[in-house]
């Protein structure tokens, strides 16, 4: 009877519709035939940069005092602190063309005065930096191998990545070369506030200090991430980039060693459920624009303060994150298809993408959170507007935020209120009549000025 038990179990299981444990099992990668296959392609980077440490002042010091310090120095330390320092760092790549370009982070090779790159077969070769972009945090760099051709690692599709997943790190991980570990993807679209374009897969695959740059494997043996951060005091908690997000840049790498990006000219911030529905939305996808810059592709397609962009070129926005990321890889003077909600129906808008410049902003997601318990307001003084750093003279000034709606909102001393429901305020007797004469549950849609940055919020009426 034992040897019938396991069978039956499997049986009942089946028959329940619950996958078998034998069945599961086969479900499990070979990692042993991944890792051996894997390994050729996959580097380790050691660098190195010069750097000069600051030495003390000492403003006014007299001479002999100068000399006493210099001798304490010499004494006490084996160099000076202005004397010049060679930083170390260890780090991972994988090679991703046979002509020898490999794959890695910015932040490993980023000024760093030698770069070496060790095979899995313990040759090394000197490399240098192809390219770089300093907002994925990846780096492009090349060893010279001559006529040789090395083994190069497939690249996967990582939108297709589902959470639960098989995926396995191999990397360099403190110094231990060719190190491989193995976990599952625990989520994906992490914002972990390194930038606009945000986006990693987290996983608990072991992730240490040496694994940066390293590949991140599917059950398939494809690439989908690259390793690059994790969190301190923390297991099994690691991030990558998405390998997509790194395909799309890589040609500009190869060609020009650096990144141009497609710019809209729009600041956005999210939609809550109350701003959705005072827009008449019936969910919080996309993306409420708060400013336009003049003379931008935006302006120029028509779109203006309080649309709600819903799509670009078909691809819908789950959230503000997603309208950076979907504009930076479309090409410079394309026509993109914007769908935006106004006026409460949707309508498509064309605007030529223009060029990303360092000082222009795509979108700025903020969102506000701050609390606090009543509404004070008053028109702008020339006082008031030289406190609180205001350049207009036209908007309701809020003064004072004592609790109930207003906290609620976010409001908080020195916003300026400028619309309502769209409506222009121009000054506090303008707001005050909509505020008084709303219905209790009621929702006041306000846009507000806060120093140089325009948001809504919503104002919840009550009883007056």
């Amino acid at each position: 009877m034992k040897k019938l038990i396991p069978g039956i179990l499997g049986l009942l299981l089946t028959m329940a519709g619950v996958p078998s444990i034998s069945g599961a099992a086969r479900d499990i990668p070979d990692f042993a035939v991944l890792a051996e296959n894997l390994k050729p392609a996959v580097v380790n980077i050691s660098t190195s940069k010069t750097t000069r440490s600051s030495r003390p002042d000492f403003p006014g010091t007299p001479g002999p005092y100068n000399d006493m310090f210099e001798e304490f120095f010499d004494r006490f330390f084996q160099t000076r602190p202005d004397q010049p320092q060679t930083e170390r760092s260890l780090g991972s790549g994988f090679i991703i063309s046979a002509d020898g370009f490999i794959l890695t982070n910015q932040h490993l090779v980023k000024a760093a005065d030698e770069i070496k790159v060790l095979l899995a077969d313990g040759r090394i070769f000197n490399g240098t930096v192809q390219g770089g972009d300093g907002e994925l945090d990846l780096a492009l760099i090349r060893i010279d191998i001559g006529k040789e051709r090395l083994p190069v690692i497939s690249m996967g599709d990582s939108d297709q990545l589902r959470v639960g997943e098989w995926v396995m790190a191999i990397g360099n991980p403190f110094g231990l070369q060719q190190t491989v570990t193995v976990g599952i993807v625990s989520a994906k679209e992490r914002i972990l506030g390194a930038g606009a374009y945000d986006n990693f897969i987290q996983t608990d695959a072991s992730i240490n200090p040496g694994n940066s740059g390293g590949p991140l494997f599917n059950s398939r043996g494809q690439v989908v991430g690259i390793n690059t951060a994790i969190v301190a005091g923390g297991q099994g908690i690691g991030f990558a980039i998405p390998i997509n997000a790194a395909r799309a840049i890589l040609p500009q790498l190869r060609e020009t060693g650096r990144v141009v990006r497609g710019w809209l000219g729009v600041s956005v911030q999210t939609l809550t459920e109350e701003l959705a529905a005072s827009f008449g939305l019936q969910d919080t996808h996309g993306a409420l624009v708060t400013e336009v810059a003049e003379g931008s592709p935006a302006a120029e397609a028509g779109i203006r303060r309080g649309d709600i962009i819903l799509a670009i070129n078909g691809k819908l926005l789950p959230g503000i994150n997603d309208l950076p990321r979907q504009v930076a890889v479309l090409p410079i003077g394309a026509q993109a298809r914007i769908t935006i909600f106004r006026g409460g129906r949707s309508r498509d808008l064309t605007a030529k993408i223009g060029r990303l410049d360092g000082e222009e902003e795509q979108s700025l997601a903020e969102t506000v959170t701050e609390t606090g318990p009543g509404l004070s307001l008053s028109d702008i003084s020339p006082e008031a507007a030289r406190y609180f750093g205001l350049a207009d003279n036209q908007g309701a000034l809020v003064t004072a935020v004592a609790g109930g709606p207003a906290a609620a909102a976010g409001l908080r001393p020195g916003d300026l209120i400028i619309e309502a429901d769209d409506r222009q305020i121009r000054d506090a007797a303008a707001l005050w009549p909509l505020i008084e004469e709303g219905r209790p549950g009621e929702v006041l849609r306000l846009l507000v000025r806060r120093r140089d940055r325009l948001f809504y919020t919503t104002l919840e009426l009550g009883p007056g």
